[in-house]
């Protein structure tokens, strides 16, 4: 991969800004701590120029059919899955990732233009029935207007399509600000985009000041509706923030998710997929698994194969053959995890499988797998949400009693259940506090069904039809006629 010294990262209006004479952010390969380029460091006065610009482009882009629109978010789907290799390979430089699920999370990405680009032309009002003889009664779906969109960083591609490309088919204009640590694939979609069509002002990028950045957001009564992804401290501070000018929000923040494993599980599937859940982009997305109770009867069986498992993984740079643990994205990462494996071990954790940084050849954020057991519930780990490769396992013998320990929780983003038995999958799934439950699978996450949390992890679904409802306002129209 080709490294620039410095990126145009700004683009406002159909142009792309400069970086010359601009303060500028470098960009880091979490593998290597090397610097890959710098991009532009915007602010307010950025951020102002692009939601005017949004707000000049809604009226001929909210004006169009869902058809029209429709037509270039299907071309950028194209383009997307096109060049999904190279767009996996620099998401794996700037976030750390493994290579091969740095090109699946593109290929979901497209998978959010295609999705949105067909449901475009399915934006139906409705005539209500009306008890007026005299009355007809219209409903109307209306974009909210510019939307704020504030995006992470653990998946770069996908967080950007699934937030815009509904923003976009309603016939929103938006105002995209990456994380500081991923912006490359965001100017990757943002050109993707350019390239398919999109009419100038639609889309616009502004990197750098978060803090700037958001607040003028914030402050800015142009901009309808603000769409993040991210902690729930900033969750609450935007909806705080937000209630100046009474923004729509659409949020989806932390998660502390359980994994329960029944007695009737398939223990291999189980401890497989416990894995692939807890270690995917090395324990950094929000619906991992954070707590694993398994019952008592199989418990010697799981966490001898889990353990087994676990030493295997592969650690190094993602770009690597076969490596399943890139590096944490930053040293606050990796500080959180130690914190939270020394918490576990002071208080009378054992640690079964790794337990420490990688010592490897590389000089990046690397954390050896590492699995827990002996845990208890006063402990960190099983109160907080980790964000990284620390798995704590622990026992349970009664149905009713593990779920009450897996919804104890503030947060209700996702929980896994693992059994054979369809009444109890069904029984325990309602149970469950959580916006998401997977049964036997711990990849929920697709284009076409709502994504989402309940209590602090968030208001709004992402994905799905109900995907497009956060950026649509239903206007009533009450017609007289003469009857």
């Amino acid at each position: 991969m080709k490294l620039k010294s410095k990126t145009n990262s700004i683009f406002i209006d159909g142009k792309w800004h400069d970086t010359e004479g601009q303060k500028t952010d470098i960009v880091y390969n979490p593998a290597t701590l090397e610097p890959i380029t710098e991009v532009a460091y915007g602010g307010k006065t950025e951020t102002e120029e692009a939601i005017a610009a949004a707000t000049r482009a809604f009226k001929t882009w909210s004006g169009m059919t869902g058809r029209e629109r429709s037509r270039i978010l299907y071309k950028a789907h194209e383009l997307m899955l096109e060049d999904a290799d190279r767009l996996g390979e620099i998401l794996t430089t700037e976030q750390g990732k493994p290579l091969k699920e740095a090109v699946g999370e593109v290929k979901g990405a497209a998978n959010f233009l295609l999705w949105y680009a067909e449901e475009a032309s399915r934006t139906y009002g409705e005539w209500i029935p009306s008890s007026i003889k005299s009355k007809r009664l219209l409903v109307i779906p209306q974009p909210v207007g510019v939307v704020g969109a504030i995006t992470p960083w653990n998946f770069p591609s996908s967080m950007i399509t699934r937030k815009i490309a509904p923003a976009l088919a309603a016939g929103c204009t938006v105002v995209l600000k990456p994380a500081p640590e991923t912006p490359l694939s965001a100017i990757e979609i943002v050109k993707i985009l350019e390239k398919a069509g999109m009419p100038n002002g639609v889309v616009n990028l502004v990197t750098g000041d978060a803090e700037a950045i958001g607040n003028t957001m914030l402050e800015n009564k142009a901009v309808r509706l603000m769409t993040f992804t991210g902690s729930t401290a900033v969750g609450k501070y935007l909806m705080r923030e937000s209630a100046n000018h009474v923004k729509k929000l659409s949020l989806e923040l932390g998660g502390h998710a359980p994994i329960v494993v029944f007695d009737d599980a398939d223990i291999d599937k189980a401890v497989s997929l416990a894995l692939a859940s807890k270690f995917r982009n090395n324990g950094q997305t929000c619906i991992c698994a954070n707590r694993v109770y398994v019952h008592e009867s199989i418990k010697g069986a799981f966490n001898e194969k889990l353990t087994e498992k676990a030493g295997q993984l592969k650690i190094g740079d993602g770009i690597e053959e076969g490596v399943k643990l890139g590096p944490l994205i930053n040293r606050q990462a990796m500080e959180k995890v130690q914190k939270h494996l020394d918490d576990a071990v002071s208080n009378g954790a054992e640690v079964v499988c790794g337990g420490d940084k990688w010592q490897g050849r590389m000089n990046g954020y690397f954390y050896q797998p590492t699995v827990l057991s002996n845990v208890t519930d006063d402990m960190l780990v099983m109160n907080e949400e980790t964000f990284g490769p620390l798995m704590p396992v622990q026992s349970f013998s009664d149905e009713d009693a593990v779920i009450e320990k897996a919804n104890d929780t503030d947060y209700g983003l996702a929980a896994y259940i693992f059994t054979e038995t369809t009444s109890r999958a069904v029984r325990v799934s309602e149970k469950l506090d959580y916006g998401i439950v997977g049964v036997n699978d711990v990849f929920p996450a697709v284009a076409e069904a709502p994504f989402g949390g309940i209590k602090q992890s968030g208001v709004g679904k992402e994905g799905g039809y109900h995907g497009m409802d956060e950026f649509l306002e239903m206007k009533y129209v009450s017609m007289g006629i003469d009857s």
